[in-house]
């Protein structure tokens, strides 16, 4: 969301930079309503000028008991006139607001040109692709194969593209979970906290959500609620309409949830296994901090989430996505994508974003100097947030990293631990 009045000012500059990204913004629309805005502001303060004079000239005429009857039937007929054109403007700033809304973020003059993800640009890779003596089999195939991931009954209880994970593995799917917030909260910094599950509508629209991708979200019939996409939304939300204190940041989160999405538009795509589910869990890590600082948050945040991948042994790169593949919400983002066999490809499992100013102008989280001095400066803060991972994309991985020829599966050693002290999956 941006400002109304650097709206005003840089509008073309804004559009020629979004590009294609802003392609089905309504920007002549909004051209026009600024214009009006413009005129019926001009419009009321030259009035509010004439009231006041006026005002002032019926108080000398009145002091010397001058007749003012005339002169107030015409202040009374100005300021009716104010209150018809403040009226009016409301309704434009109303509409240019909600406008507003659909208008992308800015990429960061970083971000690599392009249209789609093919021209995302691959800053770094970790680790090497396990080989194997035979063709890797599919995360489904191995899962189903051990008695742990069930798609058809899931499917019968609640439709396509859900999943029942049994035995072990939903012991798995716990271990990952435990072993994922240990990490993030003893050795990268962050705080735990555990948040609803469903928000509201000024929640989904204070991180982007709302109103452009309404459709992507699941929301209560009888209420004005919704189940949470990501933990992005509710724990970016978390300081909503306050004002922090310069030396309290950074402030850094993280937390499990289930997240919620109906993947409309994706239908025909990845309709097998945990990738594109419409219930997953997934661990979040969400930081706010100063604008300075954002850019250097953002490399430590994308390197905490890529710690886990490293911590399990699992070969991935990162990406930086191109202006044309960036989320709505997002100044710049890297995807880190874990490799898969038997694609012979890599798939995403962590998006990490800086949102810089974009998402606390719209939930209205700014800061204050250092001590809360009076005369400090108050400025909006930036906005992070990143998978530290996605649980279920990080099953599957596991699946089919480890897989070995007699159809176990190899627990990673850091996880041992947090499965009782189980080395492989058997068939149960």
């Amino acid at each position: 969301m941006y400002d109304l009045r650097t709206l005003r000012d840089n509008f073309d500059a804004i559009r020629k930079q979004l590009g294609l990204r802003g392609a089905d913004v309504p920007w002549d629309e909004i051209r026009t309503l600024i214009e009006q805005r413009r005129t019926l502001t001009g419009q009321v303060e030259q009035l509010r000028h004439e009231l006041k004079k006026g005002s002032e000239d019926i108080a000398k005429l009145k002091r010397e008991n001058r007749p003012a009857d005339a002169s107030m039937a015409i202040m009374k007929a100005v300021g009716e006139r104010i209150k018809t054109i403040e009226d009016d403007l409301r309704g434009v700033e109303e509409t240019l607001t909600n406008l507003n809304l659909h208008i992308p973020n800015l990429p960061h003059p970083s971000v690599p040109p392009g249209t789609d993800s093919s021209h995302n640009i691959e800053a770094r890779r970790w680790g090497v692709p396990p080989s194997f003596s035979a063709p890797p089999k599919t995360h489904w195939e191995i899962g189903e194969a051990l008695g742990i991931l069930d798609f058809d009954r899931a499917a019968k209880i609640a439709g396509a593209r859900f999943v029942f994970l049994t035995g072990a593995g939903a012991r798995l799917e716990r271990a990952l979970i435990n072993y994922m917030l240990d990490l993030h909260t003893t050795q990268h910094g962050y705080r735990e906290v555990v948040p609803p599950f469903l928000v509201n509508r000024s929640s989904m629209t204070a991180t982007g959500q709302l109103p452009k991708f309404e459709e992507d979200l699941f929301r209560l019939r009888s209420e004005d609620f919704f189940l949470i996409p990501t933990a992005e939304v509710p724990v970016t939300n978390l300081h909503r309409d306050e004002l922090l204190i310069e030396n309290t940041l950074p402030l850094r989160y993280t937390a499990y949830t289930p997240c919620f999405r109906r993947e409309a538009g994706s239908y025909g795509k990845d309709t097998r296994g945990l990738i594109r589910l419409h219930q997953f869990n997934k661990v979040e890590l969400v930081s706010f901090c100063k604008p300075d600082q954002s850019y250097e948050e953002l490399e430590r945040l994308t390197t905490h989430a890529e710690a886990v991948l490293q911590a399990l042994g699992l070969h991935y790169r990162v990406v930086t996505l191109c202006s044309g593949d960036l989320g709505f919400s997002a100044a710049k983002t890297y995807d880190i994508e874990i490799w898969l066999p038997s694609q012979n490809h890599f798939r995403e499992i962590s998006s990490c974003s800086n949102f810089e100013g974009f998402q606390a102008r719209r939930a209205s989280i700014r800061y204050k100097g250092i001590g809360g001095k009076k005369d400090a400066k108050i400025e909006y803060v930036h906005t992070l947030n990143g998978s530290g991972l996605a649980v279920g994309r990080t099953v599957m991985a596991i699946l089919e990293n480890y897989q070995q020829p007699d159809g176990r599966v190899t627990i990673p050693e850091v996880l041992r631990d947090y499965m009782g002290g189980m080395e492989q999956i058997t068939s149960s």
